[in-house]
């Protein structure tokens, strides 16, 4: 069983390291670290990570304590962390200590790489964060299902005239992973954002809620589509989408911890006078954003970035064990299979 699976791997790595790979026409090198190849071959849980809100999320020395202790949460709950980022040109699923301490250091000035970017960055030898989008991307490559983050890009406001669409929408409607946030933020315009993930054909569910969060609070006031209630039901669902080879994300959110919900209000509030402050101010297009995060984290006395990894720090466990519990699953159904 074990040969079989490390069969599948190495045949993974040579299609990878293929002349006509997903990135290019040129062969280019993805480096799996040994501890996650090694997860992965042998059907172990392993857990996607971004690295944007390591080098744009927050200063340095937290950002790289943070990501540590993520990393860790992830392997107390049962899977091996890989987080994502280009180094020097070279894709990279999953970071050595000093790789993650590289990243934190380089800050902002490493790129913010998107889906849309990832091609640019490697053919430069340049060093990139990876946003949802080329996580998910990335993830996909190595067949690791299931990926956490913070919260997701979606429909900006006034985004029917703008067209402001993050690109995580449109990698989730044709990147198989599931991933595990906290909603996305209210500065976003959410119903047309879970509109959009509709029209996509992305399942948006609930863990232990009817509701989708908005980020900072554990509601948005709009319902999705399914509640799921425990890492096993997680995971059936995400190995249906896979059976059925549906080719599209899902998307888990996981609301933030009530004892943070409350500073959460707070940030709300600071939040829509923020967007006050931007239609006054005339502020739009790609300024928006950068504004209104900005003037919240003032507003609020830097209670934004702690809440920002109270519920990172949640959905790492939460995504930890439901990949723990697929891969449980698949293990039973290998056996089944067997006799």
């Amino acid at each position: 069983m074990a040969f079989s699976a490390a069969s599948r791997i190495n045949n993974l790595r040579r299609h990878l390291d293929s002349p006509k790979d997903a990135l290019g026409g040129y062969s280019i090198n993805l480096k799996v670290a040994p501890e996650v190849s090694e997860a992965l071959s042998l059907g172990r849980a392993v857990v996607a990570l971004e690295s944007t809100i390591i080098s744009h999320g927050m200063p340095y020395p937290q950002n790289l304590e943070t990501a540590k202790e993520v990393e860790d949460i992830v392997r107390k709950n049962g899977a091996v962390p890989a987080t994502i980022a280009i180094l020097d040109g070279t894709p990279c699923v999953g970071l050595s200590v000093e790789e993650l301490e590289k990243l934190a250091t380089l800050g902002t000035k490493a790129r913010k790489t998107a889906r849309r970017d990832i091609a640019h960055v490697v053919a430069s030898g340049g060093n990139g964060a990876t946003t949802v989008s080329a996580t998910m991307l990335l993830a996909s490559m190595v067949h690791i299902p299931v990926f956490v983050t913070g919260g997701i890009g979606g429909v900006h406001r006034d985004g029917e005239h703008t067209m402001d669409i993050s690109s995580d929408l449109t990698e989730l409607g044709r990147t198989p992973v599931a991933v595990f946030c906290a909603g996305v933020k209210s500065i976003l315009d959410i119903p047309r954002t879970l509109e959009y993930l509709e029209t996509q054909g992305v399942c948006v569910a609930g863990y232990k809620t009817n509701e989708f969060p908005a980020f900072f609070t554990e509601s948005s006031g709009c319902k999705v589509s399914c509640r799921l209630d425990s890492p096993e039901e997680c995971a059936r669902v995400i190995e249906a989408n896979n059976k059925l080879k549906l080719g599209t994300g899902i998307v888990i959110a996981v609301p933030i911890p009530r004892e943070h919900s409350a500073s959460g209000h707070i940030i709300e509030s600071a939040i829509q006078k923020a967007l006050q402050e931007a239609k006054e101010k005339n502020i739009t297009g790609n300024a928006v954003t950068p504004f209104l995060l900005a003037r919240v984290n003032e507003l609020t006395g830097g209670a934004s970035l702690a809440s920002n990894i109270a519920l990172m720090k949640n959905n790492a466990l939460v995504g930890a064990k439901v990949a723990a519990a697929l891969a449980q699953l698949r293990e039973r159904e290998r056996e089944h299979g067997q006799r």
